[in-house]
């Protein structure tokens, strides 16, 4: 009896430690792979994409923007209407329901646009984005390319998110829906990726732009509180121009996040070149240069944190330029804060003066890590690639 007795408290024993196993052990490992995941991935993929299921939640993302931009929770809310983009074609003044330009414009209130399958969209003309418009390409190969891109204007809360944007050309004048609605006549365009004129809360993340007829992204004509993150610039002369231009005084009031972006290979200049306003600039990897990186005029104020600065090979290896624009000499502070500098590369700073701050709400801030992980962190720069099985 005392032997069973015995067996029966042991056999108690190890059902329990079994039971106790099976509950929290698949947790603890859970919790393990979600601290590597988080390791290898910068604040903003964190907040969603440890989630397998974000494909049944995609409205998430809205709240996982940092910086100036804000949080995008104005753009969510019981009110959302999702739409599907089917149909690849663009009819710039009477586009079809299922086109992406149907969705973007015509389309007024809160619109969380995706795609059914991959597509390359030639645009017409250039897309004018409604305010409370997401477009996320999450999930699939979307290209807009080889003509027409895209424009936000004098509009707000615009999430652009996982698009292809490439050999974008200048247009001459003519008719195209615009951000309301209605049939608008648009003057001559340049040719950029994407331009924002008069706009505000705009979060442009994970998205790949290069080749395009002037630039990749300008930001114009008192457009402010902005976030550009996650992107990869990559084959291109001028990259992102900052204040619309010298006499434009109402850029002073500009204030724009540049963070986890990679620039680079075969960038040559403006990454950023800012006029007027103010820029914070963290945690971007730089892949070379040919002019300058980073540059400005009018008495602009940049904080750059810990960036990595990876000099070419040869040419120039000074990382910033500056454009004298009054006779006593232009007024910019430019800072540098933790960056570090490889093959050479160097960083002429402000002397003397305040470092300035980016002074983020709660909602904007971020913490910005040591340089020493810019590499991990901006590593899934660009459009990500996501199974239909599995995390992106």
């Amino acid at each position: 009896m005392a032997s069973y007795g015995t067996n029966s408290i042991f056999w108690r024993f190890s059902l329990a430690i079994m039971i106790i196993a099976t509950i929290f052990i698949p947790n603890l490992c859970l919790a393990k792979q979600t601290k590597i995941n988080g390791l290898k991935m910068n604040v903003i993929d964190q907040c969603w994409r440890l989630n397998s299921e974000w494909r049944k939640h995609r409205s998430q993302l809205a709240t996982c923007s940092v910086g100036y931009a804000g949080k995008m929770i104005n753009s969510i809310g019981k009110d959302l209407i999702r739409y599907k983009v089917t149909d690849p074609s663009d009819d710039p003044t009477n586009p079809k329901p299922g086109t992406l330009r149907y969705g973007a414009s015509v389309i007024q209130g809160k619109v969380w646009i995706k795609f059914q399958r991959d597509m390359h969209i030639k645009l017409e003309r250039s897309l004018l984005i409604s305010s409370f418009t997401a477009i996320d390409g999450r999930g699939v190969n979307v290209h807009i390319a080889d003509n027409a891109c895209l424009m936000i204007f004098k509009t707000t809360n615009v999430i652009i998110h996982g698009i292809r944007i490439h050999h974008c050309k200048a247009q001459s004048p003519g008719e195209v829906v615009g951000p309301d609605g209605k049939v608008i006549p648009l003057g001559k365009v340049d040719g950029d990726a994407i331009r924002l004129v008069t706009a505000s809360k705009i979060w442009i993340d994970h998205n790949t732009l290069y080749d395009c007829q002037d630039g990749l992204l300008d930001v114009t004509r008192g457009s402010t509180d902005i976030t550009i993150s996650n992107n990869w610039f990559r084959n291109q002369d001028k990259v992102m121009l900052l204040g619309h231009d010298d006499g434009y005084v109402r850029d002073q009031n500009m204030k724009i996040t540049v963070v986890y972006n990679h620039f680079g290979p075969n960038c040559n200049q403006r990454m950023p070149r800012i006029r007027h306003g103010y820029a914070h600039v963290a945690n971007n990897l730089y892949q070379g240069w040919v002019q300058y990186a980073i540059g400005g005029s009018m008495g602009p104020s940049l904080k750059s944190e810990a960036n990595l600065f990876i000099a070419p090979t040869t040419g120039s290896k000074e990382v910033t330029w500056r454009k004298a624009s009054y006779k006593d000499g232009d007024k910019w502070e430019f800072h540098s804060v933790r960056d570090a500098f490889e093959n050479g590369a160097s960083f002429k700073v402000t002397k003397g003066g305040r470092v300035p701050k980016p002074n983020y709400s709660k909602e904007q801030y971020f913490n910005v890590v040591d340089v020493k992980s810019v590499r991990s962190l901006t590593r899934w720069s660009g459009t990500l690639r996501c199974s239909k099985t599995s995390r992106c």
